[in-house]
């Protein structure tokens, strides 16, 4: 059960903000350590909630579209301060990494980066990290014949058919397949999971996420004014991401690097500054945002890309015990994690190994640094900054 004694007004908000800041901060390491950082601060150290609760809001997060570690501190910070306490907790731990990113595309405006050496060993860093998640998320999303199929299913359909939506449909049609061959299987634990919204909120969440959805993409074709047309991308890509952060990379780069909104070379050093950062890698958004349209863009990208996690969280959770007692809901979700694997497998090809591996000795240092992150377990920063000395280096031989 969740503590019942939740302290409220404004105290409480500075608290949530102080401890999702520090958690901000500190946070490297992508998803899975973010969600260990949370356990060990709201859990074992705070006692805000306890531990069958932590484990219902992060099942429910991992199921949803969008950055599932943001969801469970937007959940967190509901639980402890009501709405406005999602709000705070998001803050919180997200525009530190936000602050930094923007500040990263402003210092590289005017720069020519197109051949720069360190592009490219931050692109073979891509590599690697990408290939981490990879083997990471199959293993635990894809464990069976079965989901191993639709993984490959997902894989062969992003790589020959690359249009804007073949990524939901492949989702879609995924969870079609799940629902089918997992509808018979043992049902979830039943736990009970106390959140303070009211079904009326929650189903006014669900209705805004779907009327943004399905509007914006027709108000920014009629209307061609070009910060609709940057919201309808950024909220789109929030709005379709399964699996984290490293997913929404292939959205981002077929959204704005065709368009030429921003050149390859500028996209790929973002994403090399985000592995370095602490915090959410979804908060790449800001620095595609601030790259087209200064801080200004940055922000509305930040609050375009998080807004449909926002309204998904919010929209979920009130509904939550009644749809994870249903076998035939855990079974389509078990489809659309495993296709979840495919598409990042398809992604890891191209654009991510086509642009970054050409000679033998890319792929020695892609060796390395895949060594450093997975077995030597070294901070991603150092990752980052090697691989950026490291192009350097590349580029003279």
């Amino acid at each position: 059960m969740i503590q019942k004694h939740r302290t409220k007004g404004f105290t409480s908000l500075l608290e949530i903000l102080f401890v999702s800041m520090r958690l901000g901060l500190t946070s490297f390491g992508g998803p899975v350590a973010h969600l260990g950082y949370f356990h060990n601060e709201y859990v074992r150290k705070r006692n805000w909630l306890d531990e069958k609760s932590y484990a219902d809001l992060v099942a429910l997060c991992q199921f949803l579209p969008g950055p599932a570690s943001s969801q469970v501190g937007i959940g967190i910070g509901v639980i402890r301060g009501g709405f406005i306490g999602g709000v705070v907790a998001f803050l919180g731990f997200t525009m530190p990494s936000v602050i930094a990113l923007i500040l990263f595309a402003q210092l590289l405006d005017g720069m020519d980066i197109t051949n720069a050496g360190w592009i490219h060993g931050l692109k073979i860093v891509a590599v690697a990290v990408v290939a981490h998640a990879i083997l990471g998320m199959a293993q635990k999303l894809a464990p069976d014949l079965k989901r191993k199929a639709i993984a490959l299913f997902a894989i062969i359909a992003a790589l020959l058919w690359q249009t804007a939506f073949i990524q939901v449909g492949i989702i879609l049609l995924s969870g079609f397949i799940g629902f089918i061959l997992y509808k018979n299987d043992k049902e979830l634990e039943e736990n009970q999971f106390h959140f303070p919204i009211s079904k009326r909120l929650a189903a006014g969440n669900l209705i805004l996420f779907f009327a943004l959805l399905f509007a914006l993409p027709i108000l920014s074709r009629s209307l061609s004014i070009d910060w609709l047309t940057m919201f309808d991308s950024f909220y789109r890509s929030g709005s379709l991401v399964f699996g984290g952060g490293h997913v929404v990379l292939p959205l981002l780069e077929r959204e704005f690097v065709p368009s030429g909104f921003i050149s390859e070379e500028a996209f790929l050093a973002g994403y090399g500054a985000a592995q370095a950062v602490p915090g959410p890698l979804f908060t790449f958004a800001a620095y595609i945002g601030a790259v087209i349209n200064g801080w200004q863009g940055g922000l509305l990208a930040t609050f375009a890309i998080f807004l449909p996690a926002f309204l998904l969280i919010i929209g979920t959770l009130p509904f939550w015990n009644i749809l994870r007692k249903n076998p035939k809901i855990n079974g389509a979700l078990m489809g659309v994690n495993a296709a979840v694997v495919g598409i990042l497998i398809a992604a890891f090809y191209h654009p991510i190994w086509t642009s970054s591996i050409f000679e033998p000795v890319d792929f020695a240092f892609a060796s390395l640094l895949f060594s450093m992150l997975v077995y030597w377990k070294l901070p991603p920063w150092i990752i980052v900054l090697t691989g950026g000395v490291g192009g350097v280096f590349i580029g003279m031989l």
